[in-house]
């Protein structure tokens, strides 16, 4: 359950400070409280439930074990998201989007799989016999990589969901995600279309301070789920090892009844049994029939 969200800290952080009113896009009437010296001002009582739905959704990801990616290039932005996705041991992208990165996905793998076989090549000393030109050119290339697709690395497959700052700037990153049916999560101000979004939180997305307000309860969220991924591990083992105890009991040989007769390991009692099985052994079909004419002719 994500932490229950203050009003009073979303109005200090300066969420609630929207676009100007003549650059605004209708869709988000419902989330505007009123205008202010020809600005728009957001409802917080709307952006703190929006927020909290979004962390609920974002915690049962996490818990589930699958990655969101958080997609953040503009400036006041950048430090922030990489900061708070690092916390939540999440993928991000602040640099420029490459195109592709999610239809696409499988060349973007290759590429973070030069990066790390340049760093086995280092490693194996292979990258020393090359030449000066082309250790320099190498190295150019890891860098560049590592700029773009360093925070990716450990990405192998598309991620569970988007969480995007800035849905008018991040307008390819929203194309690709909607193609792929890949849920989103997005900072929506007053100049954006909400409904391009699953899970939007009506709120600043210029400003710093709004922006680390925003970023880091929805980072608490993903960790709080992370925690309960890990919490449920030990417990679901416990209860494995207890339901193999139990179906080994089960199958374990049940004891013999205390009345039930036990069969003596004494020799004169093994001899008198066998001459007693003798004395009652059946007599076959002929020799019955023939018993019974002699019996027939003595009469």
């Amino acid at each position: 359950m994500a932490n229950k969200v203050e009003v009073k800290e979303l109005l200090d952080a300066g969420v609630h400070f929207g676009h100007l009113t003549r650059r605004w896009n209708p869709n988000m009437a419902p989330y505007i409280y009123m205008e202010r010296n020809g600005i728009h001002i957001i409802n917080l009582y709307k952006s703190a439930a929006k927020m909290q739905e979004a962390g609920e959704a974002l915690a049962k990801i996490a818990a589930s074990g699958r990655k969101i990616l958080f997609v953040a290039t503009k400036k006041q932005a950048k430090e922030i998201v990489a900061e708070q996705a690092e916390k939540a041991n999440m993928p991000y992208i602040t640099e420029r989007w490459p195109g592709g990165m999610l239809t696409n996905f499988v060349t973007i793998r290759k590429a973070v799989k030069k990066m790390a076989s340049i760093d086995r090549m280092k490693k194996d000393g292979t990258f020393n016999s090359l030449s000066k030109k082309e250790r320099l050119q190498v190295d150019r290339l890891r860098a560049k990589l590592e700029k773009n697709l360093g925070s990716i690395s450990d990405m192998s497959r598309l991620p569970a969901a988007l969480f995007v700052v800035d849905t008018t700037r991040e307008h390819i990153a929203i194309k690709e995600a909607q193609k792929l049916n890949i849920p989103i999560f997005a900072m929506v101000d007053t100049n954006s279309d909400p409904r391009e979004v699953d899970y939007l939180i009506p709120s600043n997305d210029d400003a710093s301070k709004s922006i680390s307000k925003v970023v880091s309860y929805v980072a608490d969220a993903i960790v709080e789920g992370l925690s309960e991924r890990k919490s449920d591990k030990p417990s679901k083992k416990k209860e494995d090892k207890a339901s193999k105890e139990e179906g080994f009991e089960d199958k374990a040989p049940k004891a013999k009844k205390e009345n039930a007769e036990v069969p003596s390991n004494d020799a004169e009692d093994k001899k008198a049994m066998k001459e007693a099985k003798k004395d009652v052994k059946l007599e076959s079909k002929t020799e019955t029939l023939e018993k019974a004419k002699s019996s027939n002719e003595e009469e």
